[in-house]
């Protein structure tokens, strides 16, 4: 993603959005008419309390997307993947808070942990480390947001994009018709890649969204440790980014939180008492196996 907004940012970043938004709804509706899908969507439309959920999911992800194409413009995705970094673990705290979830002393640990490395960056820096916490607080919140809400990962997309689409495609088309847009201005590689918002913004959402049904949410953070790390990889080395004392500080901390975390996660469950002793609970008395569909 990093990449790709680089390519684009001679456009403006809310222009940006827009066609992410824009060609993200054409692109769904296309794969949601391809797979015989399009009736899917009549349920979750009829249902007011799943559209109040999309709605509200719709509004953590637009936050996200704005603000993490603003930092990467800027030369600022070493704060963006420290956000990504902060992220699984903002999903720990939400599934206790919000799913109650159990949180077991090492998660606790870690927690507190990375909560000290941005408590640390703030203060060596001298402002308030609003890029990696908002992005950590609004993709988190999409996450818990998306696992709860009654709606299959395309269908739920496709929905969240088409409310978003009056804004920005009303946006685009005041900014096509008054020659402020970057889009149709002559340059067909910024045109092209524009175009390329729609798959680039609804393939990997289509996956996590997947996930974040299937999967519990600690499970889903162990493995989102992949992006920031890439995210970090080209700040530092292909875009040249400081990479000073109070980031390196920062960093090592939530490195020790990660690493925690992944080590805690990894071990198997401990079985409880009737599956160490078969004894423990008597056939008649045993409930049936739950089905989890």
């Amino acid at each position: 993603m990093p990449v790709y907004i680089k390519a684009v940012r001679a456009a403006p970043v809310v222009e940006v959005l827009c066609h992410r938004v824009t060609w993200a709804l054409v692109f769904l509706l296309v794969v949601s008419w391809r797979q015989r899908q399009i009736r899917s969507l009549f349920p979750v439309l009829r249902s007011a309390r799943t559209l109040a959920i999309l709605a509200a999911s719709t509004v953590c992800i637009a936050l996200n997307w704005l603000v993490y194409i603003w930092a990467v413009v800027n030369g600022r995705v070493l704060e963006a993947s420290l956000g990504y970094y902060i992220n699984p673990l903002v999903n720990v705290l939400l599934g206790v808070a919000i799913l109650g979830e159990r949180l077991e002393r090492p998660v606790r640990i870690a927690v507190g942990i990375a909560a000290a490395g941005v408590l640390w960056l703030a203060v060596d820096l001298g402002r308030f480390p609003w890029i990696p916490l908002t992005l950590a607080a609004s993709f988190g919140s999409y996450g818990l947001l998306r696992k709860i809400v009654p709606a299959g990962p395309l269908a739920g997309l496709t929905i969240e994009t088409a409310l978003l689409f009056p804004l920005t495609g009303g946006y685009l088309a005041w900014a096509i018709a008054s020659g402020r847009a970057a889009f149709l201005a002559g340059h067909r590689a910024l045109d092209l890649g524009l175009l390329l918002g729609g798959p680039v913004t609804a393939v990997p959402l289509l996956l996590f969204a997947a996930a974040a049904r299937r999967l519990p949410l600690s499970t889903m953070g162990f493995l989102q440790y992949l992006s920031p790390t890439i995210q970090f990889l080209l700040a530092v080395f292909a875009y040249g980014e400081p990479f000073d004392r109070a980031h390196a500080v920062a960093f090592a901390l939530i490195w020790t939180a990660v690493a925690l975390f992944a080590v805690h996660t990894s071990r198997p469950a401990t079985p409880r008492a009737e599956e160490r002793d078969p004894q423990a609970t008597s056939p008649r008395r045993r409930a049936p196996p739950s089905i989890n569909h």
